[in-house]
């Protein structure tokens, strides 16, 4: 007997529970990246040891975490694309809000030795498979929920809780910064925010434990064919699993073909290429920016927070008008404007940044500028890579995606930009490296089609 196709979620409530999930996530990325330094002399600085390596070696764990997110992004993306949205969104965002709760309460370096930072880095290799898993899940369920014409809208809400989980970290880091003394902060200040994130994720997981699956298990058939229509009297439901013994969504004759023609497998580099701008000037200028001023420019720990700050704040801001215009314009123009700007404006971004003769409010407004940069790239990503993939291996294949950018450009930003600028001396490396990513993503967004923002999701 066919199962009964269940109604799909309200575009609201989906809204909501894909949401939220993000910003629970993106809030523990931003605490940790705030807290970078705290964290190295914690768990990665004996007596006596080396700060400068200590920080190398934290943001290896952060890298170290986002090789994890494409093995997420492809168990919870098949899960996702087999059983429904639902169970893969629930998993993912059990196990992060547990492993940031068991950050916030492990022993340090001075307590356990050298336990401590293999313990962080597996606690990190966990937030990094839930992660891979979360992103895949959240933005099939908001773009296929989506009314017609706001796929674009409905997508950046993704990256909007992003950017908020993101200022709420690194708010929250100023605030205990500014009413706690360091040795308080080092001492114990520095946990509150990561167990935060139990209620945090208590929210998350009720919602979308509320959430109507998008689909019911399929009943198992066998396909002579890999890729047959869909039954004229029986259309899938949004967000319906591949049927049972379908073959794997791989770039072999006959496997599923993806929006252009390109198979899977295919579509998945060619995505990385479109948002590998997105995940290092993103991560570069939201993420690495407190511990790069202090490190290399002496701000105080309060100031580097307060940058970043402000940089997220003109982040959040971009984020939903571009992605919104997106849907009008095309995600082509939006996205290639945003990695222009990056190319021409990062060099001389960071050299006023660096000028002592530049007013304050003048280094606020810059940064406010850079943070608006990569919310043009942010808005529209999500939308995006969800229109490259069919319903049937859309989160596997957009997960994966993402999750292979950001382990590359964006994990890897803080550890290469903190080692080159130790060993070269040059304190532009932040630039290039941004400007670099935006320039050869410049071709792949060029192979965008015009009016693919107009086309029904497959």
């Amino acid at each position: 007997m066919a199962a009964v196709p269940v109604r799909p979620p309200s575009a609201r409530r989906a809204l909501l529970a894909g949401s939220v999930g993000n910003f629970v996530e993106w809030y523990e990325f931003g605490v940790y990246g705030s807290f970078a330094t705290v964290i190295a002399a914690r768990f990665f600085t004996p007596d006596g040891g080396d700060r400068a390596q200590a920080l190398i070696a934290t943001y290896a764990a952060f890298a170290i975490a986002f090789f994890f997110r494409p093995l997420g992004a492809l168990l919870f993306g098949r899960l996702a694309d087999r059983t429904g949205r639902r169970p893969a969104l629930v998993l993912a965002v059990s196990l992060m809000t547990g492993a940031t709760a068991l950050i916030g309460a492990l022993p340090a370096y001075s307590a356990i030795g050298a336990l401590a930072p293999w313990l962080l880095t597996l606690l990190r290799c966990v937030q990094g498979l839930s992660a891979g898993g979360e992103f895949g899940g959240a933005v099939s369920l908001l773009t296929e929920t989506a009314p017609a014409g706001r796929r674009g809208r409905h997508g950046a809400w993704q990256s909007f809780t992003v950017a908020l989980g993101l200022l709420t970290g690194a708010g929250l880091a100023a605030a205990l910064a500014t009413v706690l003394s360091e040795s308080a902060l080092y001492a114990w200040g520095w946990r509150v925010p990561f167990l935060l994130a139990v209620p945090l994720g208590g929210v998350a997981l009720w919602l979308r434990l509320r959430l109507p699956e998008t689909a019911p298990p399929p009943t198992p058939t066998t396909w002579e064919s890999p890729d047959p229509p869909a039954p004229a009297s029986a259309p899938a439901p949004v967000g319906a699993p591949a049927p049972v013994g379908a073959p794997a969504p791989t770039d072999i004759p006959g496997s599923p073909r993806t929006a252009g023609g390109t198979g899977t497998a295919g579509a998945v580099v060619l995505g990385i290429g479109r948002i590998m701008g997105w995940s290092a000037a993103g991560y570069t200028f939201l993420v690495v920016l407190p511990s790069y001023l202090q490190a290399t420019l002496g701000t105080t720990f309060q100031q580097a927070l307060a940058a970043t700050f402000v940089a997220n704040l003109g982040f959040a801001a971009a984020i939903l008008p571009a992605g919104a215009l997106s849907d009008r314009v095309g995600r082509r123009a939006v996205m290639l404007t945003g990695s222009v700007l990056v190319v021409l404006s990062a060099l001389p971004l960071l050299h006023l940044l660096r000028d002592p003769a530049v007013c304050a409010p003048v280094k606020a407004a810059l940064l406010a500028v850079a943070g608006a940069m990569i919310g043009l790239l942010a808005g529209p990503g999500p939308a995006l890579l969800a229109e490259m993939f069919p319903t049937r291996v859309r989160s596997t294949g957009l997960g994966l995606a993402y999750a292979l950018s950001n382990a590359v450009f964006s994990g890897c930003a803080g550890l290469v930009v903190t080692t080159l600028v130790r060993h070269t001396g040059n304190p532009d490396i932040p630039a290039y490296y941004a400007a670099g990513a935006c320039a050869l993503a410049v071709p792949a967004l060029l192979t965008l089609r015009p009016d693919d923002h107009l086309r029904p999701l497959r």
